[in-house]
C-alpha cells in the first residue's frame, strides 16, 4: 500500500499527472508551487484517456532531489516497475525488463557497454557534414513552401520530423524505403496518450487498453530488427546496426530491444527537442541574434535550449527499500517520478531560471538525465541540434504551437512559423 499524504502549510498540491494538461504547455507555475511547498508530493493517478487508474506516485520537483534519485539506482530502481509512470501489465514486466532502460546495475552496465561500442563518437562525428547539408536542404524547402503559400510553414511537418528521422536512419543503417517505419513506431509508442498521434487505444479481449510496450504491440518492430540484423551480417556497413548485429555479446532478444530503444529514444529526443528550441529562438530574437553573430558558443546555447525545452518531462523509478526524500517517508514499492522540466527551472540550481540565457554557464540541466542512465545518444543529439539551429532562417511564430498530449514527452505536433 502506498504511503499516505501528510498535511502541511501553504497551497494545496497541484495535479501534474493528467496528460491532457500538457497539451496547453508545461505547467511551470505548478512546478514552482511543488518546489517551494511540496518538493516531494503524492500525486493521484486516476483513470484518464481510457487508461486505467493507478496507485499513485511521489513526484520529485527539486533539482537536487532529482539528481539524488537518478544517481542512486540501489534505492530507486529502474527495473522493479520499469520507467514509465503507468504500471505495465504484470505479465509484460519480465519482457520490459530486458530493455536497457529498465535495468539496474550491474546488468545495465553490461548492456550499455555493448551499445557504446557501436555508438562511438567517431562514428557519430562522421555524420556531421551529412547532417549539416540535410538541415540546409530542409530549411530551403520550407522557405520555398512559405513563398508559394501565405508566407508560413509548419516546421514540424516541413523540417524537424524528417530531420530527426533521416539522421537516425543514417546512423542505424536503415534503408531509404523503410525509414517511414521508424516514425510510425515512434508515434505509436511515444504518442500513445494522444489520440491524434496513436489513435484510440488498442484493446484486448477484455476491453482493456494494450500497453504499447507489450510484446504484442512490438512484434512487427522486432521482426524488422531481426531481418535488418541478418541483412547487415551479409552486407556490413559503417552503421550502428552492423556493429550490433556482429557483436557476439548480446543475449537472445537483446538486439531487438536495442533497436527498440535506439529507434524510439533516438528519434524522439531530437524530434521533441528541435521544434522546442526553434520556437524559443523565434520568441527571443535578441538571444537568437547573439547566437547568429557567434557571441555565444553553440554548445552552450544548445544546453540552454535543452534546459528551456526538455524533450523528456518525467521518468519513473521504484523504491527498492523504505527511504526518505525531501522530508517524506517513501515505502518499498512506491513509485517515485522525477520531473525533469521542474528541475530545469529550479531557482536553487539556476539563477533567473525563467530567463533564456544562451550563454548560461554553468548549466546543470537534466534533460538527458543523470547517473548510470544518462542518455547514451546525448552526443549525437547535441550535434544534430547545434547544426539545425545554425542553419535556421529568420523565424517568427505564426500561430500557437500544437502540443502532444503526454505527461512523458514534451512534444510539439505542429509549429506554424513565418519564415524569411
Amino acid at each position: 500500500m502506498s504511503s499516505s499524504v501528510g498535511g502541511g502549510e501553504g497551497p494545496s498540491v497541484p495535479d501534474v499527472f493528467d496528460p491532457r494538461r500538457y497539451a496547453t504547455g508545461v505547467p511551470y507555475d505548478d512546478y514552482r508551487v511543488l518546489r517551494d511547498h511540496h518538493p516531494v508530493s503524492w500525486q493521484r493517478e486516476p483513470e484518464v484517456l481510457g487508461w486505467p487508474a493507478g496507485p499513485g506516485f511521489w513526484a520529485v520537483a527539486r533539482h537536487a532531489d532529482v539528481v539524488r534519485v537518478l544517481k542512486d539506482p540501489g534505492t530507486y530502481s529502474s527495473c522493479l516497475g520499469a520507467t514509465q509512470i503507468r504500471d505495465p501489465d504484470p505479465e509484460d514486466l519480465p519482457f520490459i525488463r530486458r530493455m536497457m532502460l529498465n535495468q539496474d546495475p550491474p546488468e545495465h552496465g553490461r548492456l550499455r557497454r555493448v551499445v557504446s561500442r557501436a555508438f562511438t563518437p567517431g562514428r557519430i562525428e562522421r555524420f556531421e557534414a551529412v547532417v549539416r547539408q540535410r538541415a540546409r536542404t530542409l530549411f530551403a524547402r520550407a522557405l520555398e513552401t512559405a513563398r508559394e503559400g501565405d508566407g508560413t510553414v509548419d516546421l514540424v511537418a516541413a523540417v524537424t520530423d524528417e530531420y530527426a528521422l533521416l539522421n537516425l536512419a543514417d546512423l542505424l543503417g536503415v534503408p531509404d524505403g523503410d525509414r517511414g517505419l521508424l516514425l510510425h513506431w515512434t508515434r505509436r509508442v511515444i504518442g500513445y496518450q494522444d489520440p491524434d498521434e496513436a489513435g484510440p487505444p488498442v484493446r484486448d479481449e477484455q476491453g482493456r487498453p494494450v500497453d504499447p510496450r507489450s510484446p504484442a504491440m512490438l512484434r512487427d518492430m522486432f521482426e524488422y530488427a531481426r531481418q535488418l540484423a541478418a541483412y547487415k551480417r551479409r552486407n556490413p556497413a559503417d552503421d550502428v546496426m552492423t556493429a550490433l548485429a556482429r557483436d557476439p555479446e548480446p543475449a537472445e532478444g537483446e538486439l531487438e530491444m536495442f533497436f527498440f530503444l535506439l529507434t524510439i529514444a533516438g528519434n524522439d529526443t531530437v524530434r521533441s527537442a528541435a521544434p522546442g528550441g526553434l520556437l524559443a529562438l523565434a520568441q527571443h530574437p535578441v538571444a537568437c541574434a547573439l547566437l547568429r553573430a557567434g557571441k555565444v558558443p553553440a554548445d552552450t546555447a544548445v544546453d540552454e535550449l535543452l534546459r528551456w525545452h526538455p524533450p523528456v518531462l518525467t521518468f519513473r523509478r521504484t523504491a527498492a527499500c523504505d527511504t526518505e526524500l525531501g522530508g517524506r517517508r517513501i515505502r518499498k514499492g512506491d513509485k517515485v517520478v522525477v520531473l525533469h522540466a521542474s528541475a530545469n527551472r529550479d531557482e536553487r540550481a539556476f539563477a533567473a531560471p525563467d530567463r533564456l540565457d544562451l550563454g548560461r554557464t554553468p548549466n546543470p540541466q537534466l534533460s538527458f538525465g543523470d547517473g548510470p542512465h544518462i542518455c547514451l545518444g546525448a552526443h549525437f543529439a547535441r550535434l544534430q541540434l547545434r547544426t539545425l539551429y545554425a542553419q535556421a532562417p529568420d523565424l517568427e511564430p505564426a500561430g500557437p504551437a500544437e502540443r502532444l498530449v503526454s505527461n512523458f514527452i514534451n512534444g510539439i505536433k505542429s509549429l506554424p512559423m513565418s519564415v524569411r
